[in-house]
């Protein structure tokens, strides 16, 4: 299974410390397309990453890190344009909120000229802020749009309120891409922000309208998969969080991961999911999402220090 994953990649701020006269702040390579990206590969999967990357420093070392994951980089942008910074807060129970700055930044300069042919391509992953901006989300949406019936497409919409803060933009955006989407991976708290019906609600909407898989990610207590055999819930285990930067794209990279390693990774084949496989596959993202909360920042595991799928 190859994937090629749609979106961005920046810098997650920190606040490291505090004196007189400023702040020290610790910037960490992210942005919810770069981690799924970086954890499909740890996880064994082939992938590339579709986006904009500045030629400045941060830029060069973006490139740098991808390289060094094993991430294909001949899909890349580079631009003149700066690179995206995320400022990170994080509060008292691990939990992230972000303030983003990258107004005509490169992530956002992704043009239909930049579309590489997609033979050999078995997923598509869409999500996060690169589905509204523009140029590069009209490119995106029209990509999802061709991408066809031989080739999974994955949505993770990510809401990012500091972006933009209309939830009406947002919802458009989103049910534009989910109508195209075989696997929609969603957390609660976006759930919430985006509609006012209850997430279960909307979950089976998408599945009766034809995605085949709908992820719902509840925070501490787990996870809730809805899929062509039912609908299978897990509790998260108990561990010691140091933040959730992250953890969402290390579930969504486990859960394409796993599909991959029981061979349903493909429309058709994941039509045909069982209950038992749906539980496996469920099983091996939470361990992954919540290995990620263990660690400083988005650090997806690898593949050996995880279970079976």
């Amino acid at each position: 299974m190859t994937v090629l994953i749609c979106g961005e990649a920046l810098y997650d701020v920190f606040f490291a410390g505090e004196s007189v006269d400023g702040f020290t702040l610790d910037a960490r390579i992210g942005g919810s397309a770069f981690n799924v990206a970086v954890g499909l590969s740890r996880l064994g999967r082939s992938v590339g990453l579709l986006t904009g990357i500045s030629r400045d420093a941060l830029g060069d070392k973006l490139v740098r890190s991808l390289a060094a994951e094993r991430v294909e980089i001949t899909y890349l942008k580079r631009t003149p344009a700066p690179t995206t910074l995320a400022l990170v807060s994080v509060e008292a129970d691990g939990s992230a909120r972000y303030r983003f700055y990258g107004e005509g930044a490169a992530d956002r300069q992704v043009t239909p000229a930049d579309i590489p042919p997609l033979d050999g391509i078995d997923a598509l992953v869409f999500g996060c802020f690169s589905m509204l901006t523009r140029p590069t989300g009209d490119t995106f949406l029209a990509l999802a749009e061709a991408a066809g019936s031989d080739r999974l497409v994955v949505l993770d919409p990510n809401v990012r309120p500091s972006v933009e803060p209309d939830m009406a933009v947002w919802r458009e955006r989103v049910e534009r891409f989910a109508a195209h989407a075989d696997i929609i991976k969603v957390s609660a708290e976006d759930m919430a922000a985006l509609y006012d019906e209850p997430a279960d609600v909307v979950a089976r909407r998408w599945r009766a309208a034809g995605t085949a898989m709908v992820a719902l990610t509840l925070g501490g207590e787990g996870a809730r998969l809805f899929h062509p055999a039912g609908e299978t819930e897990l509790a998260a285990p108990l561990i010691a969080v140091v933040d959730t930067v992250g953890a969402g794209d290390s579930f969504l990279a486990a859960l394409l991961a796993g599909l991959g390693e029981i061979d349903r990774a493909h429309p058709r084949r994941l039509a045909t999911l069982t209950e038992e496989e749906a539980r496996r596959v469920l099983t091996f993202a939470v361990a992954a999402s919540a290995m990620t909360c263990t660690r400083r920042g988005a650090d997806l595991p690898e593949r050996i220090s995880l279970p079976a799928v």
